[in-house]
């Protein structure tokens, strides 16, 4: 089992949800915690609660990363101790409706693309440099279970998604033979604020995506999250999909 702490681990989308729950899950491991997001007060309310909690550093900042000039720059100008990165966790993504592509809306999709895709590869192509002067080093990505199937109206989110899938399994095949192991994990549903940002926070509508049964939390992606980042040098946990019980794929969910 590697031992993270004192490393640093870079989280992006850190303000709520997954992002936020893998943020205090490395917190709690004694790692070293960079994180962003675009909400800068909640990151930078979370920063304080950890290093109150757990004892550890931890560097917060604003950033959006869609833009990669600024995302260059950003990572450019950290302190030299925080470009150190042993983890970079690529979480930040939305979806955004849920729409059939005849009646599907230029905003959502540039959003949709320019974050879960574009901006995954800014995060990356700024962060690599640092981190193929390293002994070690690991790229964990979030996708989707919707980057293995498509469903009726997830049109463009299932094909950002997809492209996650793809441009992980590329990254591998890229970084083979460097110190950077890659990583991808899929959740199904988990109870964040995924669905109150598709629907614009139209909350009733939000709700009723986990109506009769039970999500996961972010704290279970959490959990396997930590478990991938821990696996000794010559381990790569490639893959993982992970369900709440009650959901079988993204169309077969069994609510009582």
């Amino acid at each position: 089992m590697k031992n993270l702490k004192n490393k640093v681990v870079f989280v992006t989308g850190a303000s709520s949800g997954i992002g936020r729950a893998c943020a205090e899950k490395f917190a709690s491991m004694g790692a070293k915690v960079l994180m962003c997001a675009r909400r800068k007060e909640r990151v930078e309310k979370l920063a304080a609660l950890l290093v109150k909690k757990y004892k550890t550093e931890v560097f917060a900042f604003e950033m959006d990363v869609r833009n990669f000039d600024v995302v260059k720059e950003t990572i450019d100008s950290l302190p030299a101790k925080w470009k150190n990165i042993e983890v970079l966790l690529n979480n930040a993504g939305l979806s955004r409706g849920l729409n059939k592509i005849q009646d599907g809306v230029l905003l959502d999709w540039e959003e949709m693309i320019d974050t879960n895709v574009k901006g995954l590869l800014y995060v990356t192509k700024s962060v690599l440099p640092y981190m193929l002067k390293r002994k070690s080093a690991h790229i964990i990505n979030i996708g989707s279970i919707a980057g293995h199937e498509v469903y009726p109206a997830g049109n463009v989110y299932c094909g950002s998604k997809h492209a996650v899938d793809a441009i992980t399994k590329g990254m591998r095949l890229d970084l083979a033979g460097t110190p950077v192991r890659v990583s991808t994990v899929d959740p199904g549903m988990v109870n964040t604020e995924f669905s109150l940002v598709r629907y614009r926070g139209d909350k009733q509508r939000a709700d009723a995506t986990y109506s009769g049964m039970q999500p996961l939390k972010g704290e279970d992606i959490a959990d396997a999250v930590s478990f991938i980042a821990t696996r000794d040098e010559n381990t790569v946990i490639a893959e993982m999909i992970i369900f709440p019980k009650a959901q079988a794929s993204a169309m077969v969910t069994h609510r009582k």
